[in-house]
């Protein structure tokens, strides 16, 4: 593939844009440096055409994510065009928004209020700002990925190693006020005795419990009811933050299937489609606290966001989209694993079923991202864009799981012979990936 019009524009964006784009998780540095497509003109399914009008298959996390039934679905489409036509934003306020809080409600019957935001930082902000408003109290326990904000990067304050075991490794709290070390104190996912030790210490200023209920692992029996028990002995509010995992294994957040109920619950990415929308839910006695604090924008009151939600959520509920993305997540999995051990590729594969995660068994970690590296490069050559990630849509069937795996097959056996040979350096055709948080030169 020539990316050549998508480099020269990643190359122009570098000296305008700090970082180079919008969102880390789209820099073209963490899959292929130098010969990333970059940008794109459309999409539709999982198909994207590039700038140079290269046509590509989208195996990788669909949007970051955000795609949960497939680019530019029809049917939220439509939608959103009836909210564009009869005006996005108004002195008055959309209707849609109190019929999605009905049905975020209805969906989960714990809880009985809700705010929005557009957008999964933001909406991980005002909760912890409700959870602290609420008890009073400011210190905050989490495990997880959840976000850029102040709130959470303060963790690095403490320990510039804090964060590297949840997600981002190298993360760095530059800019972040000094005066929030100590206030974020961080646990490892099926270890309560972590969590135990921080409330033994921090207890009585302990203001809220954030965690994903899952993403990379199981949960371990026992282990998310010793969460919720833990957070009422301290009067702390529970929250899941649901951005990446609600939707994709059940309809609403994947606690449900866990039967452990929150006091406030955080979903965005897949709620929408695609499109700008961010949710809070929770319990009452908690939400209302809300009006002690001043939590307002003006465009968290656009027609769009709810009206995107809720077409997103009744499509949903009509296909049965999460059943249909656990066929396609187990359908890859195995493959992956067949060609692997066919091939004798040493790969590791992470992750639940819905949020896949291919990696190498090698001890090696500069062995490993190279790996990564020429997985990307030659999966793009023959027209997907891979990662790291698969993450399924609705969009993805059967079909388009069993050629994009007959071209696993041809680059798990390109790679295999590369790692034995020791030459997948000399195969890169440019840097290797990063991984993590860096600084662009």
């Amino acid at each position: 593939m020539k990316c050549e019009k998508g480099n020269e524009l990643y190359r122009k964006a570098k000296k305008l844009i700090p970082g180079g784009t919008q969102l880390l998780s789209k820099r073209p540095e963490m899959f292929l440096p130098e010969q990333w497509p970059s940008y794109y003109t459309r999409a539709k399914g999982v198909e994207i055409w590039d700038i140079d009008d290269n046509r590509y298959i989208d195996v990788g996390s669909t949007g970051i994510g955000t795609c949960i039934l497939g680019y530019a679905d029809p049917d939220v489409d439509a939608a959103v065009k009836k909210a564009v036509d009869a005006g996005n934003l108004t002195t008055l306020n959309c209707p849609e928004e109190i019929e999605l809080v009905e049905l975020l409600c209805d969906i989960h019957k714990w809880a009985e209020m809700g705010r929005f935001t557009r957008s999964g930082g933001e909406s991980l902000v005002v909760a912890i700002r409700i959870a602290r408003a609420a008890t009073g109290k400011d210190k905050i326990a989490f495990c997880g990925y959840h976000g850029w904000h102040d709130w959470y990067l303060s963790a690095n304050l403490a320990s510039g190693s804090n964060l590297d075991a949840q997600l981002l490794p190298g993360l760095e709290p530059a800019g972040v006020p000094r005066g929030l070390s100590q206030t974020i104190l961080p646990f490892n996912y099926n270890k309560p005795e972590e969590l135990q030790a921080i409330i033994d210490q921090h207890g009585s200023e302990l203001a809220t419990i954030v965690m994903e209920p899952v993403r990379n692992v199981e949960p371990q029996p026992g282990f998310l009811e010793k969460v919720r028990e833990l957070a009422d002995k301290s009067k702390a509010v529970l929250i899941f933050d649901e951005v990446t995992s609600g939707w994709r294994m059940t309809l609403g957040g994947c606690h449900l299937l866990y039967g452990v109920k929150p006091d406030m619950a955080v979903f965005a990415k897949g709620l929408s489609n695609g499109y700008p929308m961010g949710a809070v839910i929770g319990k009452r006695s908690i939400m209302d606290c809300a009006q002690k604090s001043f939590i307002s924008s003006t465009y968290w009151t656009d027609k769009i966001g709810p009206t995107a939600a809720l077409a997103t959520i009744r499509k949903m509920q009509k296909n049965n989209v999460a059943k249909h993305i656990g066929v396609i997540a187990d359908q890859v999995r195995t493959g992956w694993a067949k060609i692997a051990k066919s091939h004798d590729l040493p790969v590791k594969i992470m992750g639940m079923p819905q949020l896949s995660v291919l990696s190498y068994d090698i001890h090696d970690g500069d062995q490993v991202q190279a790996l990564a590296t020429l997985y990307v490069q030659e999966m793009l050559d023959r027209g997907y864009l891979a990662a790291k990630t698969f993450y399924p849509t609705y969009s993805h069937n059967e079909k388009i799981a069993q050629d994009y795996l007959k071209t696993c097959d041809e680059v798990f056996a390109l790679m295999a012979k590369a790692h034995k040979e020791n030459s997948v350096l000399k195969m890169l055709r440019g840097p290797v990936a990063m991984s993590g948080f860096k600084r662009l030169n």
